[in-house]
């Protein structure tokens, strides 16, 4: 298995480098890195009516992929901190998946490169999934599964989530928070959302409502210093409101501006409202 730096390293120079520059002597810790543990993770299917999932970890690799044959999660955690020790806790309906604490006073100091990968699959039952993380590389399908609700917040993020088929249930929210980011959503259309709301720092950031549209959707993006692309495919009825600062605001394809704040793109059926809040940047509106 290649060996691969995580942004785990960058927040620790970051802290280094701040604690410097303000004069504060914040203590070290030597960590050592062992051996490189892979575990099998396998979390059946409660016996509940509602579901709820969560997977939480610092810094490393998350992937995340649909038809889950072993119950409600399973796959494999490969880890090299033998703090990072995976940690699940089943309260009825109330699941969770958690990466170890690193137990330390200070900044940590790794004497090896960390590895921490989380390779699993989700199986087709209803439930609300919630992702915290850290400063990681996210890859995600989410297609196919029964997502009544899903929530994601992470730090300084690599993400790339796919809806790759219809989403079996009706979403109620989509929310999604994150820090300084690269993070691309393809195949919106098939989450079924009712709601998306999408909070970012400074990054670059692609929403793409490809897919199977069913019904009116609302969506909320409030973005600091950032670029935000928003695709729509052609013969999607789409009404956008922009609430910004100073933004360039571009378009190409079937796009048409109605006023500085508005823009809209003709089409049938249902209805894609769309409120863009950016404190600067770019904000571009384009067609597959």
């Amino acid at each position: 298995m290649n060996k691969k730096p995580y942004f785990l390293s960058l927040l620790v120079l970051l802290l280094a480098s701040l604690a410097c520059s303000v004069n504060i002597n914040w203590p070290t810790t030597q960590v050592k890195t062992g051996p490189l543990v892979t575990e099998a993770v396998q979390i059946p299917v409660p016996d509940a009516e509602d579901v709820d999932l969560s997977l939480a970890l610092g810094a490393g690799e998350l992937t995340l992929n649909p038809n889950g044959e072993k119950g409600l999660v399973d796959g494999t955690v490969a880890y090299n901190v033998p703090d990072f020790k995976p940690v699940i806790t089943v309260q009825n309906g109330n699941i969770s998946l958690e990466q170890g604490n690193l137990n330390i006073e200070g900044i940590p100091k790794f004497d090896e490169e960390v590895e921490n990968q989380w390779d699993l699959k989700l199986g087709s039952t209803p439930m609300t999934l919630r992702i915290k993380a850290g400063a990681y590389v996210g890859k995600y399908d989410l297609g196919g599964l029964s997502l009544k609700n899903l929530f994601i917040s992470d730090g300084a993020a690599d993400v790339q989530l796919d809806f790759s088929a219809p989403n079996l249930e009706e979403m109620g929210m989509l929310d999604y928070s994150t820090g300084a980011s690269n993070v691309t959503l393809t195949n919106l259309a098939n989450a079924n959302f009712a709601a998306l709301v999408f909070k970012s720092g400074a990054g670059n950031y692609t929403l793409d409502f490809s897919g199977e549209f069913q019904r009116d959707a609302n969506v909320k993006i409030d973005a600091g210093l950032s670029t935000v692309h928003i695709i729509v495919p052609e013969g999607m009825n789409v009404k956008l409101i922009f609430e910004g600062g100073l933004t360039n605001v571009a378009t190409t394809g079937n796009w048409e501006k109605l006023s500085d704040t508005s823009y809209v793109q003709v089409g049938e059926g249902p209805t894609l409202t769309i409120t863009v809040n950016i404190g600067a940047g770019n904000l571009e509106l384009s067609n597959p």
